[in-house]
């Protein structure tokens, strides 16, 4: 993380120094959603948007930098905060429903990516004015990320933990250890308008593609509770109990026996063959930079020399 961070800096440093309406800055607002093991509808899984649950959308906000290499090409690096979160009482499926596990994961991500335009129109409205002109690209880069899981008890007679958030990391739910920092391939499609060769105005959809299946601190099975290191851990293992299933009153929402731990078994908690993604979906307002290049300052310098007329000396 450190390393991609100084190779941004350094990169921002470099082709700030030969800009001419290439360099921008700007802040990134919108919102963020995930695809795991908690989440999907009536059936067991499905990829890509149609498990996720669009109330469980959270904040997305981050502050970038563009650089214009050439007309189709440019670079881009930027650093967001996202939150991604979802519970297994918003799905409709019954055995999902009965494991009765949510998380919430406030991450921090930086990232670097190159852009291609495939469709740009430099006066837009055709009124000769060549103000706003507007650019549509897709694009494709790496990120790293900080994740940090958390999760709360739904159920618990005596309310111990109601309304408490926990680090699941901690608690090594399925015996497995996880680190906090990890790594996106960030892919997806954007536009902006350009007003006054100043001011940007865009949209972009980020699919982030991780190497990790622990975001939502859900993978694998569950585990001996007699192996876990606390009570909190044993409770955040495993949220089902007779009463739940009662109130579901669904045949597919099994028993108490089908969502914890059973020696001789490998119940099933999660499904280890795919791992996590997120997505953002942000607005972006940015302002160009009126820069001029090298080489109309070795050219041209003598201009910004002039304190007035220039003095004639009589010639003998």
């Amino acid at each position: 993380m450190k390393r991609l961070l100084y190779l941004l800096l350094l990169t921002t440093l470099t082709l700030s120094a030969d800009a001419q309406y290439k360099w921008e800055y700007g802040l990134m607002v919108g919102g963020a959603n995930y695809l795991g093991d908690i989440g999907g509808k009536e059936q067991t899984r499905r990829d890509f948007v149609w498990d996720m649950h669009l109330n469980q959308t959270n904040i997305a906000i981050g502050a970038y930098t563009r650089y214009k290499i050439s007309k189709r090409l440019a670079v881009f690096g930027a650093f967001n905060y996202l939150q991604i979160n979802d519970a297994d009482s918003e799905s409709t499926n019954p055995a999902r429903r009965a494991r009765n596990l949510n998380f919430r994961n406030r991450m921090l991500e930086l990232q670097a990516r190159a852009e291609l335009t495939i469709f740009y129109d430099n006066d837009v409205g055709g009124k000769g004015y060549y103000n706003p002109d507007f650019r549509l690209y897709i694009f494709g880069g790496f990120a790293g990320y900080r994740s940090n899981p958390q999760g709360q008890i739904l159920f618990d007679p005596n309310d111990q933990f109601d309304d408490v958030w926990y680090n699941l990391r901690d608690f090594q739910t399925e015996g497995e250890e996880y680190g906090q920092f990890g790594w996106a391939i960030p892919a997806g499609l954007g536009l902006y308008f350009t007003f006054d060769k100043t001011w940007r105005i865009g949209w972009e959809l980020s699919w982030r593609t991780t190497g990790s299946d622990y975001l939502d601190d859900i993978s694998t099975t569950y585990v001996d509770p007699a192996s876990l290191p606390s009570d909190e851990a044993r409770a955040f293992a495993s949220q089902t109990n007779q009463q739940l299933i009662l109130d579901i009153d669904d045949p597919d929402a099994g028993s108490v026996n089908d969502h914890q731990y059973q020696e001789g078994f490998s119940t099933k908690r999660g499904d280890p063959t795919n791992n996590d993604s997120y997505l953002t979906t942000q607005f972006t307002v940015g302002r160009v930079i009126r820069g001029r290049s090298q080489f109309y300052r070795k050219k041209y310098s003598w201009l910004r020399n002039r304190t007035g007329s220039r003095k004639s000396r009589a010639k003998f």
